[in-house]
């Protein structure tokens, strides 16, 4: 920033802020939410939690030496008492502060980026690499917040979380790094919850994607109306945003029922990209789908071109369509559009191949959903030449439909599945496991003949490579990417792609990894 961060140039920059007590011309070099990061100069702000109430940890800040604390009136019995100190700053809502407080103290580092934001159930991450292939090849210098990593022009760099949208202050942290890294470009995956939460506030977005609507995440938003309202949020963002010289637009999936809803929730230009509707702008025609990729023809209101894509299946090319329409609304030649679809060389744990020699197929992928691993089961039945087996299990403290939709997923794609651990928080992962084989059974699939329950993930997959032969496909899904599981108590290091090729190895299929 030009001008000196302090609590008076804050007040100034928050609707609403009201300065309680404390020197205005406090200055303020970092700005943070959780006090365990809280030190001399720090700003901090205090969310109250579903669990904890960030206002308790007030007395420990203000001792640590913050120059300010950033409260929620309504809260008063928690900061009226504090010795003589840190700056009060109150607003009527903290988290909405807090991403307000977090760009202010970047600088407003999204003003000076042309961003995208992509939403939706499934495909973001794999539409957001094709995109930043697309704009890449136009020799732009491009950042991706995403879920499987970020990466700052060309520099790929692990996610500290398990998050798709990190906290307002880390987003507003990255956005700066972008700008500083003279990209052009920032691709934000914005999920539902970073929407709701205002995690994606002054993101400042000058086009929104929509990839599809399906109900999930209803542990958090309840409805799906709730979780429709959500994504529309990045729509609405549109008509907020600074003009960088360049129309708002907002590009849906013409093939998705929720699309016209969406686009209520903005007065930005549409474009619209399908495979079915006869109302789409972008269309795919001639498909050819591929074991190893798609080719199609790119149907255009600025023209006609043959494109080709590494990923596999009918729902990647609408992934790429949904990046082909974005170039479009930038301004990107179709040529260039199409070089940088075929050079994008595919998502770590989205139908990631696993060759260590064995004489089956292995792939991992991410789907986590009964829609998802539909899609993903239907893809590999065309492809395997044996029987498919899956091994997956559904997320404790998530929407329990999750393990209702993913057993009848397994029921009706595979030939055979096995339900394990995947993330119980603090659920009891044998509980959970129970309940999908419950489903599975409900859906006329019999317990031993057709699907096993076994609750240690690794046996799980070894298990599956017991019984795979020669031709057999074994799909590994629900966690692709992700280091982790997450138990109650602890966070245990994981990855389903180096279990599998230790237990391939077991099995003296030492192969050169895939």
């Amino acid at each position: 920033m030009t001008e000196p961060c302090t609590v008076a140039s804050l007040v100034a920059e928050v609707p609403g802020a009201e300065l309680i007590s404390g020197s205005p011309l406090a200055g303020i070099t970092s700005v943070e939410h959780d006090s365990r990061h809280a030190a001399p100069g720090t700003l901090f702000v205090a969310i109250p939690g579903s669990n904890v109430d960030g206002h308790s940890f007030l007395p420990q800040v203000a001792a640590s030496g913050a120059a300010a604390l950033l409260v929620q009136r309504g809260h008063d019995q928690y900061w009226r008492d504090l010795p003589p100190g840190p700056a009060v700053v109150a607003v009527d809502d903290t988290r909405a502060a807090l991403a307000t407080a977090a760009a202010w103290f970047h600088g407003h580092p999204g003003r000076e980026l042309i961003v995208v934001g992509i939403t939706g159930t499934d495909g973001k991450t794999t539409t957001s690499h094709f995109l930043s292939s697309v704009l890449e090849a136009s020799g732009a210098k491009v950042g991706r917040l995403g879920t499987v990593d970020v990466s700052i022009a060309g520099d790929p760099g692990s996610v500290g979380n398990r998050m798709t949208t990190p906290e307002a202050t880390e987003v507003q942290r990255l956005l700066r790094r972008m700008v500083d890294a003279r990209c052009r470009y920032a691709v934000v995956e914005s999920t539902s919850h970073g929407l709701a939460l205002h995690r994606l506030d002054h993101v400042e977005y000058d086009a929104a994607v929509l990839t599809n609507i399906t109900g999930d995440h209803l542990d958090f938003h309840r409805t799906f109306e709730a979780y429709r309202e959500a994504k529309g949020m990045l729509f609405e963002a549109l008509d907020h945003s600074p003009d960088k010289g360049l129309p708002k637009t907002a590009i849906v999936n013409a093939d998705d029922p929720s699309a016209p809803y969406i686009l209520t929730r903005t007065r930005a230009g549409a474009l619209r990209y399908g495979i079915e509707s006869t109302g789409a702008d972008v269309v795919a025609r001639n498909l050819r789908l591929r074991p190893d990729g798609s080719d199609f023809r790119l149907v255009t209101p600025g023209g006609i071109a043959d494109a080709t894509i590494r990923l596999p299946a009918i729902f990647n090319v609408s992934n790429a369509l949904a990046a082909a329409s974005t170039g479009l609304a930038l301004g990107l030649d179709l040529d260039v559009i199409v070089r940088g679809l075929a050079s994008c060389p595919g998502v770590p744990g989205r139908m990631e191949r696993i060759t260590s020699g064995q004489p089956f197929e292995v792939v991992v992928d991410y789907a986590h959903t009964g829609d998802a691993v539909g899609k993903v089961l239907a893809v590999l039945r065309s492809i395997c030449q044996g029987r498919l087996i899956i091994v997956i299990g559904a997320a404790g403290e998530r929407d329990p439909g999750r393990r209702a939709g993913v057993a009848r997923a397994a029921a009706h794609g595979a030939d055979f599945a096995i339900f394990t651990n995947e993330d119980p928080r603090r659920e009891d992962p044998a509980a959970i496991v129970r309940e999908i084989g419950d489903n599975a059974a409900a859906a006329g699939r019999l317990r031993g003949r057709d699907f096993l329950e076994i609750e240690d993930r690794r046996e799980a997959i070894a298990e599956a490579f017991r019984r795979a032969n020669p031709g057999d496909l074994v799909l590994i899904a629900g966690k692709g990417h992700e280091q982790s599981i997450v138990f109650a108590d602890r966070s245990v290091p994981w990855d389903d792609r180096m279990v599998a090729r230790e237990e391939l190895a077991r099995l003296g299929f030492p192969g050169v990894p895939s």
